[in-house]
């Protein structure tokens, strides 16, 4: 189907000649404002005291937000130990996650490592071999960056067909936060680089301190370049399950190469081809051949309102239609949606300019007057990439894919306001 779309009077006239037609909007008296006794009355709320300053020492989100939290899909794995849980990417706004909210990825469980007995060495082709203290490098010069961090995995099980029905599940293997931290180069540097002789081929392995050991080959070009070893998000340490006291920040980069509780660095002539870079995140193709080192996470977006886990409850008028966009290839430059599943395009509204290897949000302002929409975004980055449909990913991967799925994602909206996760290649 096609939708038209007429020239839209502003939000403030449409409120006035709803009111004016039926003498409410959204389900709510605006004309009889005067006589609700939310307004007249005085509520319970403003007839005593509150809590005082210290009733909750470390802030935490107010009752009526209980919803807001991580979820995980029982059946994705066999224990939480070596499992995910996902972002409630539905429910948020702006692009910075909450460090309670943001996914959390386990091998062998999230582990308690103090400050104290926290060490991280660098070894290998180094001229002088390191061992760092949390104190050695809270010394160092440090940099704070936005970025978003996505599991190879989010979206995986969509390759088939669609499969789990809301944004949190289908992409909410992401977060987006500001990382305080050290670039990796600058340790590299202390430890000295000449006895690795000429870097270009050079690489870096990078091992984890829990007790699945996940370690990751990084090319020292990588290395040099923009990671960093990062100590705080969002201003304060970073969550156990986030890798406290100390992980990895790869931007751009998959996920599973962001190590936590970083303890080793060794710098090689070849990389290690471990466990997670051989028979995990790499992309099986439709011959039953694998390629690997497909590193960087392409351009993709998501609708997160309305969504299955976010319907349209206010009935007929203005509609916010909003959103995520990102690209470890560069910056997001603009974000398409439709309604129509594809047929047509609109060029949505950035919340803000885009930014290096972060999130950006979209924004799409429409009149709903209760038609079925098949909604879908389609991202394009500073590279001029531009989203591929389902379709197109499956031309080239086939079905036997896991990793690296950034297909367009379509919602069916109904009549009633409700969602749908559903196919439209």
């Amino acid at each position: 189907m096609t939708m038209s779309f007429k020239g839209k009077p502003s939000r403030r006239a449409f409120l006035k000649g709803a009111v004016a037609a039926t003498g409410s909007i959204a389900g709510a008296s605006m004309a009889n404002a005067a006589g609700d006794p939310l307004i007249t009355q005085v509520q319970e709320w403003a007839s005593g005291t509150g809590d005082g300053v210290d009733a909750t020492l470390y802030g935490m989100p107010i009752q009526f937000e209980s919803d807001v939290i991580r979820r995980n899909v029982e059946w994705l794995t066999a224990d939480t130990i070596s499992s995910i849980n996902f972002t409630p990417i539905h429910a948020l706004d702006g692009t910075i996650t909450p460090q309670g909210c943001a996914f959390e990825r386990h091998h062998s469980g999230a582990i308690e490592l103090s400050k104290a007995d926290y060490r991280l060495m660098i070894n290998g082709l180094v001229d002088t071999p390191l061992v760092f203290t949390y104190e050695d490098l809270e010394r160092f010069p440090r940099e704070n960056h936005v970025y978003f961090c996505e599991c190879a995995a989010n979206t995986g099980m969509e390759w088939a067909g669609a499969q789990l029905n809301g944004a949190q599940f289908t992409h909410g293997m992401i977060h987006n936060m500001e990382y305080s931290g050290i670039p990796l180069r600058a340790l590299l540097e202390e430890a000295g680089l000449d006895a690795a002789g000429d870097l270009k081929d050079k690489w870096v392995y990078v091992e984890g301190a829990d007790a699945s050991s996940n370690g990751r080959s990084i090319p020292m070009e990588k290395a040099l370049d923009d990671v960093l070893v990062a100590f705080k998000a969002n201003g304060e340490a970073l969550r156990k399950e986030h890798g406290y006291p100390v992980r990895l920040v790869v931007p751009g980069w998959e996920g599973n190469m962001w190590i936590k509780w970083l303890r080793r660095i060794e710098v090689t002539t070849q990389a290690i081809e471990s466990r997670e870079e051989t028979s995990k995140y790499t992309d099986t193709l439709e011959d039953g051949t694998s390629r690997k080192w497909t590193w960087v996470m392409d351009a993709k977006s998501v609708v997160t309102s309305p969504s299955p886990q976010a319907p349209i409850k206010h009935g007929h008028g203005p509609l916010v239609i909003t959103g995520l966009a990102w690209s470890g290839r560069g910056s997001i430059t603009g974000v398409d949606v439709s309604i129509d599943g594809g047929k047509n395009w609109q060029e949505a509204r950035l919340g803000a300019p885009g930014t290096d290897k972060a999130l950006s949000r979209f924004y799409l302002d429409i009149d709903w007057n209760g038609e079925e929409m098949f909604l879908q975004s389609r991202a394009r980055d500073s590279s001029g990439y531009v989203q591929p449909s389902k379709e197109e990913l499956r031309e080239v991967r086939g079905l036997n894919s896991i990793y690296h799925n950034n297909c367009i994602q379509t919602w069916w909206v109904k009549a009633d306001g409700e969602a749908e996760n559903v196919e439209v290649s």
